[in-house]
């Protein structure tokens, strides 16, 4: 920390004394992320890094910021230094940065690329915007079966400079349909003779260019890979998934689910970055509607209103938290199991078995708590009378009713919603925990009926 302090104070005194050149040296001889750092610090002096940057270092450190830092950046560039950077970018990266752009600035920073760069974006651009195809760069090396390994190296040292990585060799025929991938390691441990065609091993893992970036993000943490060949329909490869992009969705992904568990929308941009207005709107919905589902514990209240006695109203908050809470434990373990791959939608019925007799044992054990506190109180104060044992097994079986309902409404709501397309991050804690607290009054009056009814109510 001490040392960035005094990097901090080294920059501001460069650039307040006009020593250009000597910032340059320093910013060309940091590490990308220790730049980052920098523009962290001085976020007001951001573009000037970026234009004293040499192209490949300043291409490198525009990848790794978030968008509102690159679009601040952006705006203050020089127009020679906007050309540049846009045709050096990697596509991939290219195409994400793009993708967050207004349309009409879109147009205009395409028409400042090379007829070749200017291709490939379009072609990116084309995909839908979570699908892998956004995500994928067309540099890339491709071989053919009946090369040599020492072919293969002489083709590596003419191109290997233009693609994203070299880790991973990928072999196609005369069609240009992906027949296999080969790693390097297995290139560089050959014989020279060896053709590829003996090297292929029929085990390939290839993405496809509009399946869900999420569906990538699963296949990657599934298998040890670097990067993974995309291809269309008909198997023709169309450009590569690098895991630095992958980590990016997976991040994305993760804050997202976050965000929507905690009962608001996805923030677009950084919480400090998004204005109060897009604040309050992204958690205003979730808001209204738990509001309005709320209310209707209000109209559960005034049904068992001449039921109600002062000892059922204040053993209330024991119940709904009870049951909120077993739900939101559910719904989260669910969601985060789709998430892993671990659940589909097939599995439901297993599911929905797991959760009702883990229900009824939670229950048991909180129902069973639940009954030794009232036969304490009653022991210490005598405040329930001589229908005490009523009270307890009441609020016993109350428990176990509403525990076993809140992890089957909280394991079940995933599924309807991927069911019928939705996130099922957005069965949120909140809003779990405000269903099962308007159902579960309903199991807590309808048992304390039952069992008291002829007693008290």
């Amino acid at each position: 920390m001490e040392e960035l302090e005094m990097q901090v104070e080294l920059v501001e005194k460069w650039i307040e004394e006009g020593e250009i050149s000597i910032l340059q040296d320093f910013l060309n001889e940091q590490n990308i992320s220790d730049v980052e750092e920098l523009i962290d610090e001085l976020p007001e002096h951001a573009a000037l890094f970026i234009e004293t940057l040499n192209i490949n270092r300043a291409v490198h450190v525009f990848g790794i910021l978030d968008f509102p830092t690159q679009e601040r950046i952006f705006k203050k560039l020089s127009a020679p230094k906007v050309r540049e950077l846009i045709n050096e970018m990697p596509p991939d990266d290219r195409t994400s940065f793009f993708s967050e752009l207004k349309g009409d600035v879109v147009k205009h920073l395409i028409i400042m690329l090379s007829p070749e760069e200017r291709k490939e974006a379009l072609s990116l651009l084309g995909y839908l915007e979570d699908s892998v195809g956004r995500l994928m760069t067309p540099d890339y090396i491709t071989v053919k079966p009946h090369w040599s390994i020492a072919r293969i190296l002489e083709h590596i040292r003419r191109y290997g400079n233009a693609s994203e990585t070299i880790d991973v060799l990928y072999v196609i025929d005369q069609q240009g349909h992906l027949v296999d991938d080969i790693r390097i390691r297995d290139i560089l441990i050959s014989d020279p003779e060896t053709k590829v065609e003996d090297l292929i091993d029929n085990r390939l893992i290839a993405l496809h260019a509009d399946d869900p970036q999420e569906e990538a993000v699963n296949v990657f943490r599934m298998n040890n890979r670097v990067a993974l060949p995309v291809v269309d329909e008909q198997g023709i490869m169309l450009g590569i998934v690098t895991i630095d992009d992958i980590l990016w969705v997976a991040n994305e992904e993760y804050s997202e689910d976050m965000q929507r568990i905690g009962g608001t929308e996805a923030l677009d941009e950084p919480y400090l970055d998004v204005s109060i207005f897009n604040l309050v709107k992204k958690r205003g919905g979730w808001l209204i509607v738990l509001f309005l589902g709320q209310l209707l514990t209000f109209n559960v209240l005034t049904f068992y209103e001449d039921r109600l006695t002062t000892i059922l109203v204040l053993l209330m908050p024991l119940i709904m938290s009870s049951g909120g809470n077993s739900g939101s434990q559910a719904s989260t373990l669910i969601i985060q199991a789709m998430a892993m791959g671990e659940v589909t939608l097939r599995d439901w019925w297993r599911v929905m078995r797991r959760e009702i007799l883990s229900g009824l044992f939670l229950g048991l054990i909180l129902g069973t708590m639940g009954f030794l506190r009232i036969s304490v109180d009653q022991a210490f104060t005598g405040g329930y009378g001589d229908v005490w044992v009523l009270y307890g097994l009441a609020i016993g079986f109350s428990l176990v009713g509403v525990v076993m309902w809140g992890s089957i409404v909280g394991a079940m709501l995933p599924f309807l919603l991927r069911k019928f397309g939705a996130d099922p991050a957005s069965s949120s804690a909140p809003f779990v925990s405000t269903l099962v607290d308007v159902t579960g009054l309903i199991i807590y009056f309808t048992v304390t009926s039952l069992i008291l009814g002829g007693a008290l109510l």
